[in-house]
């Protein structure tokens, strides 16, 4: 687990203002588990956080000065010059929000990679569709509770796993037809019981036992979407895999896939999550920390279960 020791909090000056380049004062932050991984020196789809440079991640700020045509001082970005109050960045790497009538903070969240990652990941990356049962680990988290909400609004039957009663009430009130409270006994008895008839599909955010119980119960022609196994990412240690041989008797098919596969389908997820949303079918859901100080607590607090739906730093 990163301590306050792997961090340091510094004043850093920026730049003049060059051709092509917005100053950007930073509104809200996002933190995400897949930061923790680029703490690693390994090689990855994304290259590692630098020992002695900024941090990097999502967020969305005001332009405070403009040389870049099309961005005036004013509108709000989303780009990805986060863990800072202010940055100065190339104007081709930050977009414009579009005009969905939705709160800026939705774009971190909702209308952001956390609801792309959802979205395509339950309908492309595993062809859910309507009458599928889908199991979702992680449903009270911020790619999870996408997943539930979406998976409702196209017709499907959906179990989510998560952590205490309050968490589990949570996940109910998304719509969620069935929930397991992993803390309360073991996966693979608790998805047996909540999908008697197994799954088609799983979405997983967690690995180890969750992945262990989606093989257990999952039937012929399953499909699995691979967003992330955050149990192991601060032990370094494998999945179990137990059920693993069930992949060849039931046909599973398991998908690895990155948001930035879909980024060439922007238009169709605004459009249809944000239809979505302004019908009520899918709503975002913010656990919200104040101040640039605040961010590492934010982050950590990922991985001990702190947050409710997306986690977010409001500056």
């Amino acid at each position: 687990m990163p301590t306050s020791d792997n961090f340091e909090l510094k004043d850093v000056e920026l730049p003049p203002l060059g051709d092509g380049q917005v100053r950007l004062r930073n509104l809200w932050l996002s933190v995400d588990p897949y930061m923790r991984g680029r703490m690693n020196d390994v090689k990855s789809y994304v290259p590692p956080f630098q020992v002695g440079q900024p941090m990097e991640g999502g967020a969305i700020g005001e332009v405070v000065e403009s040389k870049a045509e099309g961005f005036a001082v004013g509108d709000l970005v989303s780009h990805m010059a986060g863990w800072r109050d202010e940055a100065v960045v190339d104007a081709r790497t930050a977009q414009t929000l579009p005009d969905l009538g939705a709160p800026p903070e939705y774009f971190l969240g909702i209308l952001g990679v956390t609801g792309l990652t959802a979205y395509f990941g339950l309908l492309d990356a595993a062809s859910a569709a309507e009458g599928d049962i889908v199991f979702v680990s992680a449903a009270a988290g911020a790619v999870g509770s996408a997943v539930v909400q979406i998976a409702k609004a196209k017709g499907m039957t959906v179990i989510g796993s998560a952590g205490g009663a309050d968490k589990c009430e949570f996940v109910r009130s998304l719509g969620a037809d069935e929930v397991i409270d992993y803390k309360a006994g073991p996966v693979v008895k608790s998805l047996m019981a909540a999908a008697p008839k197994g799954i088609d599909v799983y979405f997983d955010n967690v690995g180890g036992d969750h992945l262990d119980a989606a093989l257990a119960t999952a039937r012929q022609n399953a499909r699995f979407a691979m967003c992330g196994m955050i149990e192991g990412y601060n032990t370094g240690e494998p999945t179990t895999l137990r059920y693993i041989m069930r992949v060849v008797a039931m046909r599973i098919r398991m998908q690895g896939f990155i948001y930035t596969d879909y980024m060439g389908r922007l238009g169709e997820f605004y459009q249809d999550m944000g239809a979505m949303i302004a019908s009520g079918q899918v709503t975002g859901r913010e656990t919200v920390m104040d101040g640039l100080d605040s961010t590492l607590e934010a982050f950590r607090g990922l991985f001990t279960g702190a947050n409710t739906g997306k986690m977010l730093v409001r500056l």
